[in-house]
């Protein structure tokens, strides 16, 4: 293994690295929109009133927020499986960064509504308005604008996370790295190329997530 930087080298792996790389953001995506979903499911359950739905939802959260990813990426290829349950390496990963994220994304959910006034719910009740209705047409618009900063935070840390998805054969940006440099005997241009393509990815993604709140902030205005 050499340490000199070959930039035709590099550029012949670009292609190779660039797939990996959309893996890696395709899966983020999926994992962010799983997130929402389970945020959304979890934060409702601690907020029914029911004892029990209440200590299912901050059960299931802890057990979330206190397992290391890599585990849960593993328990769901492999011990899944055992179950009946059979997911395939991307559907593993999407699924496993959404349900590991989404503990924080409920965490993010419940703040944002428990700083909402409370009266907002009362004025919900006297025009008769659904639990549905109070969300979609009072409170929803109201909570875009706080929640945008922590859910952008999320979904740049889910893309960085993405690499552990290599361990379960996940095609993604790290694993096509890392098969270059197994090939090849180089790890200097594919580990280079893998670190400014998750760079890049994040940089444009905090860049979006900038623009979109100083949006939501004019929209408030």
């Amino acid at each position: 293994m050499t340490m000199d930087f070959s930039w035709s080298f590099a550029a012949q792996i670009a292609p190779t690295l660039a797939n990996g790389a959309g893996v890696a953001f395709v899966a983020a995506i999926g994992g962010f929109a799983v997130a929402l979903v389970a945020g959304g499911i979890l934060a409702t359950l601690q907020r029914s009133g029911h004892r029990g739905c209440v200590w299912a939802g901050r059960g299931l959260m802890e057990l979330l927020r206190s397992t290391p990813l890599l585990i849960q990426v593993y328990f769901l290829f492999f011990v899944l499986p055992q179950m009946g349950i059979v997911l395939n390496p991307v559907a593993t990963g999407v699924v496993a960064l959404g349900l590991y994220h989404g503990a924080y994304v409920a965490e993010a959910y419940r703040a944002v509504l428990e700083s909402l006034p409370s009266g907002q719910w009362d004025a919900s009740d006297s025009l008769r308005f659904s639990r549905y209705q109070a969300y979609r047409h009072l409170m929803l618009p109201q909570l875009i604008q706080p929640l945008t900063p922590a859910l952008g935070n999320t979904f740049i840390t889910m893309l960085k996370d993405t690499p552990i998805l290599a361990a379960v054969s996940v095609p993604e940006l790290m694993f096509a790295a890392n098969d270059v440099g197994a090939q090849s005997f180089r790890y200097v241009e594919p580990i280079t190329l893998a670190a400014l393509a998750y760079l890049a990815m994040s940089a444009v993604a905090a860049l979006f997530v900038f623009v979109l709140r100083h949006w939501t902030q004019s929209r408030h205005q």
